[in-house]
């Protein structure tokens, strides 16, 4: 399902991957980079994995957004996103992402590593299964803690304001919260409001990949009183600002970050698959092979 042009079968591989957000379309640092296009059984990424290297690891990036900032955020194919960094052989996702700011300790241009989620999206498939398989993922810390820890570390290597934890609210989008929403969301005591960390985080955890999310605090949404309004224009004007943090921040933490851990992301499936695998339909285990061939064999 991989479509590697001149590039050979070893060389379209990859431990870390990278998912960058808004601002963030390229990986600055990776050697030998080349361009692999992976044809999913979810349909097309959302752009082109750009693979290589950096402090001796094998990375992949994508732009979540694709090239030019074309997909909206219930148009990003986190399926086939996902699905193709395992099928590099990616282990953990570092993600990028430009939120609000639910509260006044998270200014603008600190960074924060959330360790909670809120899902406020409709209508965005979030599982790989259905189609006659059942399993219930275990998400009570929808974080790796290991990748949280190094994302967290790096970017206070960078010299960055970053908060180790909170609660992240996440939208549907594309329009900002409303002014009643935004207090709605601060009154939960949640830290900031984005529009992309899921579904990502559950279908990297049902994916069984070691998944966490650095954000970036680009506004006060539209709950204070005294600054301005959250609008394309302020998104934009701080999030460039950001954009060098982020970078700097995902190369430290791919320098320190193992490959593997003990954090127990890689088992998420053990034990979560009601259905017995001689009922489920060929296609449906076919398309799903990448995360139940360990548990039942290639079929």
């Amino acid at each position: 399902m991989i479509a590697r042009g001149k590039v050979g079968a070893m060389a379209d591989t990859a431990a870390i991957g990278v998912i960058g957000g808004s601002g963030f379309y390229d990986l600055e640092g990776l050697r030998d980079a080349r361009p692999v296009e992976v044809r999913t059984p979810f349909g097309p990424t959302s752009s082109p994995l750009l693979v290589g290297e950096l402090h001796g690891k094998h990375v992949a990036f994508i732009a979540r957004h694709g090239e030019g900032h074309r997909l909206q955020p219930s148009e990003v194919p986190s399926r086939a996103n996902l699905w193709a960094l395992k099928s590099l052989g990616v282990r953990r996702v570092l993600a990028v992402s430009a939120v609000g700011s639910l509260q006044q300790q998270y200014a603008p241009l600190h960074a924060v590593v959330p360790d909670q989620v809120i899902d406020r999206t409709r209508g965005r498939t979030s599982t790989y299964f259905g189609d006659g398989v059942v399993a219930h993922i275990g998400f009570a810390d929808p974080f790796c803690e290991e990748t949280r820890e190094a994302l967290t570390r790096a970017s206070e290597r960078a010299g960055v304001v970053t908060h180790r934890g909170g609660t992240l609210v996440v939208i549907e989008g594309p329009a900002f919260s409303t002014r009643a929403e935004s207090r709605l969301y601060q009154s939960w005591g949640a830290a900031v409001i984005g529009m992309t960390a899921l579904p990502e985080a559950k279908l990297a955890r049902e994916a069984e990949l070691c998944y966490a999310s650095i954000c970036y605090v680009t506004d006060y949404d539209v709950w204070h009183d005294e600054e301005e309004d959250v609008g394309v224009e302020l998104v934009v004007g701080n999030m460039r600002r950001n954009i060098e943090h982020a970078r700097d921040t995902v190369s430290r933490a791919i320098e320190t970050l193992a490959v593997t851990g003990e954090c127990g992301c890689g088992d998420a499936l053990a034990g979560a698959v009601i259905t017995r695998p001689e009922v489920v339909p060929a296609a449906t285990r076919e398309r799903l092979a990448f995360v139940l061939d360990r548990y039942w064999g290639a079929s």
